[in-house]
């Protein structure tokens, strides 16, 4: 399983024979045999690239939580010291940690650190993450948060859309905007904003999504108007590529959380991190951007 994980990251059986020290012919063998084994066909495989069938998407998903379970197995056998020690990965929002993880590495020399900064959600159990920064509420009741900072959400817009478009003077002129609307549920648009005062107002726009790196560059783009977190958006406020709207009157506080599986807080190195992080990022994490 974990040759066929490896292929699936290094996105071919050449790189990924590369990194795992293996004849190409020698791995290439092995997932045959894995397909012969299951009786169905895990990847197509294509001239420049690998691609997954639905029945590899359910191997690599299933994988990933078994792996992650035999990883933790050992981590437990080994934990007699309750040194922290082992592969330790974390997935980050923005860029106010660096100095965190350098720390971390220098006290504690037998972690390796994989880091991951995204504003994609990431589902920490199926992709094998051990702690999250997450912006936003935690709805995964499989998950541990505990807050860390409270940011607020601004509305931006770029100044090539300002200056097409308007800019509105109040909440009630946002009706006549292209606002991108963000998700409530899964497949539930949000189609209202909240107002500091305590109300909301609708919206509505043409583009809706629920992947935050498609709607920043959506509205760098000048697509429309967006309702997005300080911390996502404060370097390009700093910079004018965008510019906050009706900052006094639309918006509100979100928290920002350590997130990890409770199933994982036994291992030294996640509950040492964890303490550590929450520590640090609460007395360095900068406040939200001053409009």
């Amino acid at each position: 399983m974990r040759e066929f994980l490896a292929v699936i990251e290094a996105g071919s059986i050449s790189a990924a024979a590369r990194a795992l020290n293996l004849p190409r012919a020698t791995l290439s063998r092995r997932l045959s045999t894995l397909e012969a084994d299951l009786g169905v066909r895990l990847l197509h495989r294509r001239t420049n690239r690998l691609i997954l069938t639905e029945a590899g998407e359910e191997l690599r998903r299933r994988a990933m939580r078994i792996l992650s379970d035999v990883d933790s197995a050992w981590n437990a056998v080994r934990r007699l010291d309750n040194t922290p020690r082992g592969l330790l990965r974390v997935s980050v929002t923005g860029p106010h940690f660096a100095e965190l993880f350098s720390d971390f590495l220098c006290e504690f020399p037998d972690v390796r650190l994989e880091v991951q900064s995204t504003t994609r959600h990431v589902d920490l159990i199926a992709e094998g993450v051990n702690v999250a920064i997450r912006i936003g509420p935690v709805k995964d009741q499989n998950l541990i948060a505990r807050r860390i900072h409270t940011d607020r959400l601004v509305a931006v817009a770029s100044p090539g859309y300002l200056s097409a478009c308007g800019t509105p003077s109040s909440p009630d002129e946002l009706a006549a905007h292209n606002c991108i609307v963000g998700f409530a549920g899964e497949w539930t648009p949000s189609r209202t904003w909240p107002l500091l005062n305590g109300g909301d107002i609708p919206i509505s726009g043409r583009l809706s999504a629920n992947e935050v790196e498609l709607v920043l560059n959506a509205t760098l783009k000048g697509i429309g108007i967006a309702l997005l977190p300080s911390a996502i958006v404060s370097s390009h406020l700093r910079k004018g590529t965008l510019v906050a709207v009706l900052p006094d009157e639309v918006g509100a506080e979100i928290p920002v959380n350590l997130v990890y599986a409770d199933r994982e807080f036994v291992d030294p190195k996640i509950r040492t991190f964890v303490d550590r992080a929450v520590t640090v990022i609460s007395s360095e994490m900068p406040a939200p951007h001053a409009f």
